[in-house]
């Protein structure tokens, strides 16, 4: 079937997370520190969805950030923990971003966002900050439901918002455990594979709907 609406994952999908790495650089003499903390970053975001608990995805990272310094032995200060939390906000596109938000937008495609990243009172958004804000017709946030992705009702509450069924939207993300979440949900999936990043293949769970290697071949690929 083909989606009426498209639901863009932010971090990674279309932020290039890779950008934060001179600052683990500085605090870890490491920039490949920079993966672990992403990866203990969602799965701790996931730790409270299922405790039920709730601190916002930047005060999460900050923790994260903390938590490995003491596992290195690196003090980490307030200064740093807060020039993360900037950094987090000013992460600019992937190459392809722009050109393939502007196909879709012209294939006449609902384009919205949906992040684990809060929107911070009277600041603009990281989608705004990268210039992409034009695309999108709205930026959802987990920041009101008080849950991490991927949690079912989150994908639900965006399809109900935008007043269409779940099986109208895509979700397009850069990891399996987004598609999974949102094809749970009754959504459609397509996995962008930045680097790092593949389908998890087994017997049970929803594949998805499309694999592409960034938003320009999803564009031609919707295209056709």
């Amino acid at each position: 079937m083909t989606p009426r609406v498209l639901v863009f994952d932010v971090n990674e999908t279309l932020l290039d997370v890779d950008s934060l790495a001179p600052q683990f650089e500085r605090i870890f003499g490491d920039a490949a520190v920079l993966r672990t903390w992403f990866s203990q970053l969602v799965l701790y975001s996931m730790t409270l969805t299922l405790a039920s608990r709730y601190i916002d995805f930047f005060r999460l990272g900050s923790a994260v950030l903390a938590m490995l310094g003491d596992i290195h032995g690196v003090r980490i200060s307030h200064r740093q923990q807060e020039e993360l939390r900037e950094a987090m906000r000013w992460m600019p596109p992937h190459p392809d971003v722009t050109t393939g938000l502007q196909r879709l937008s012209d294939y006449g495609f609902r384009l919205v966002t949906l992040t684990n990243s809060p929107h911070l009172a009277n600041a603009p958004t990281a989608v705004h900050n990268a210039g992409l804000d034009r695309y999108f017709e709205r930026q959802f946030t987990v920041d009101a439901a008080g849950v991490f992705k991927p949690a079912s009702e989150l994908y639900r509450g965006v399809a109900a918002e935008l007043d269409v069924a779940e099986a109208d939207c895509l979700m397009v993300a850069a990891h399996a455990w987004d598609t999974i979440g949102a094809q749970s949900a009754g959504m459609q999936g397509a996995l962008i594979r930045r680097p790092g990043h593949a389908a998890l293949v087994a017997e049970g769970l929803p594949q998805p709907t499309l694999t592409v290697r960034d938003v320009n071949e999803l564009a031609s690929q919707l295209a056709n």
